[in-house]
């Protein structure tokens, strides 16, 4: 079986603000998953940069996760 390759861009920058929101939150893939009606597989593919998510799912992350849609698209800078 073929391993999911991690997509760059949009994606990746993405899954990345997801799984760090979400551990700065307390929140397990699960509990997130649970707030946006989403199973927990999919919040795991969306954080390992596998899924390609509509708008609608970045709303719904963004709402749960208590931040606007646009900050899960911007890469955090590095300190």
């Amino acid at each position: 079986m073929a391993k999911a390759r991690k997509h760059g861009g949009s994606q990746a920058i993405i899954a990345e603000n997801v799984r760090r929101l979400r551990l700065a939150a307390g929140l397990s893939q699960e509990a997130l998953a649970d707030v946006c009606g989403y199973h927990r597989t999919y919040v795991g593919g969306i954080e390992r940069g596998e899924r390609n998510i509509t708008i609608a799912t970045l709303e719904a992350l963004a709402g749960a996760l208590g931040v606007a849609p646009q900050s899960l698209l911007v890469r955090e800078p590095i300190p």
